[in-house]
């Protein structure tokens, strides 16, 4: 909204050409999502314990220790980095930048299915809350349209092919079928991320590790000459996202400080889907969905935890793991939260590197 007001009286007044700059935008983006976390936050939190006396419903066959520590902490955190995360991006952003929009439409949608799922478990005290059927059938029709609308932005010699790193111009072509691609693409980080968020603060740091990561993706991919000089597929417009990421980081980092162990809110659904679909978004939007998968690959090894647990257990009545995903597997063997927590996130840290690595190599 600034950059519409601004833009037009910078060729009169000097300082407001800082207003046609992609990082000053983004650094304002994340400086103000933080302050309006700060501000808001204590109000919202103050509002979620009045209307949740019980707090989030906890596990009965989870950690011993969450029914004593964790009872009683209100969820719909992820309200929070929504809020912020709006704001943010409805006052320093391109609102004329589809990819913008789009992004938002996935982010939105997601974290509005995620709020259901969060009311509903309140409402019903458990920890069932939309149907599984429902659930990925919303997220299915969200992804779908979001993957649709960005196949027509972008050039057409990459819109329907998926980019593979570490091979200089390699895409696989899947035609008509990649808006398929995308949809899996955004359905899949929405829910790992969703697998994550078990412990305080614990998908929080990483999923901002990936939001930096690619908001880097983002302003070089947007632009010509670096795309050029990085041998990356060049999307016109998508550097936008960098404003975007940034005040999804801002809102990440104002969430932490509420979430911090021990933690004052959950994100719950509302937040954990929501910020997984947003990074599934702007992955297909960069033209770099593979990478999201090495730098959110904390995220998929949860996911895949999960996986292995389910069908061994079917198949043969035993666990691997002592509980899924495999965070909860290292607090039954008696490792400490802050103990779990921290090393994960040096992981995710050692991924965002090894994923920022493929954009040279290639």
């Amino acid at each position: 909204m600034l950059y519409f007001l601004l833009l037009p009286l910078s060729p009169y007044v000097h300082g407001f050409n800082l207003f046609r700059y992609i990082t000053f935008r983004a650094g304002g983006a994340c400086l103000t999502a933080l302050i309006i976390s700060f501000w808001v936050g204590p109000k919202l939190i103050r509002l979620l314990k009045s209307m949740q006396r019980h707090g989030q419903p906890i596990r009965s066959d989870g950690p011993e220790r969450h029914l004593i520590e964790k009872k009683g902490t209100p969820t719909m955190g992820g309200t929070l980095i929504l809020l912020a995360l709006a704001f943010a991006t409805l006052l320093w952003a391109d609102l004329s930048n589809q990819y913008v929009w789009a992004t938002i439409m996935v982010t939105f949608g997601y974290g509005a299915i995620g709020f259901a799922d969060d009311f509903l478990k309140l409402t019903r005290r458990n920890t069932k809350g939309v149907s599984g059927r429902v659930r990925l059938l919303g997220e299915g029709a969200i992804g779908l349209a979001a993957a649709v609308w960005m196949v027509h932005l972008m050039p057409p010699d990459i819109a329907t092919s998926l980019a593979v790193p570490l091979f200089k111009n390699l895409l696989i072509p899947f035609g008509v079928l990649f808006p398929l691609v995308g949809l899996f693409v955004m359905m899949g980080s929405a829910n790992a991320v969703n697998f994550t968020d078990g412990l305080d603060g614990l998908a929080t740091v990483p999923t901002m590790i990936a939001a930096a990561v690619f908001a880097l993706i983002a302003y070089l991919v947007g632009n010509k000459i670096f795309a050029s000089y990085l041998e990356l597929n060049y999307v016109p417009g998508v550097g936008e996202l960098t404003v975007f990421l940034s005040a999804l980081i801002g809102a990440g980092m104002g969430f932490l400080w509420f979430n911090a162990p021990p933690a004052a809110v959950f994100m719950g659904d509302t937040g954990s889907l929501s910020l997984g679909g947003a990074l599934g978004a702007v992955a297909v939007a960069t033209k770099n969905e593979i990478v999201l998968a090495i730098v959110g690959g904390l995220f998929v090894v949860e996911t895949i935890s999960v996986i292995v647990q389910v069908f061994w257990f079917k198949r043969t009545g035993r666990r691997v793991f002592l509980m899924a995903p495999l965070h909860h597997h290292f607090e039954k063997k008696g490792w400490a939260e802050p103990t779990i927590v921290i090393r994960f996130w040096i992981i995710s840290m050692i991924l965002g590197l090894v994923g920022l690595a493929t954009l040279k190599i290639r």
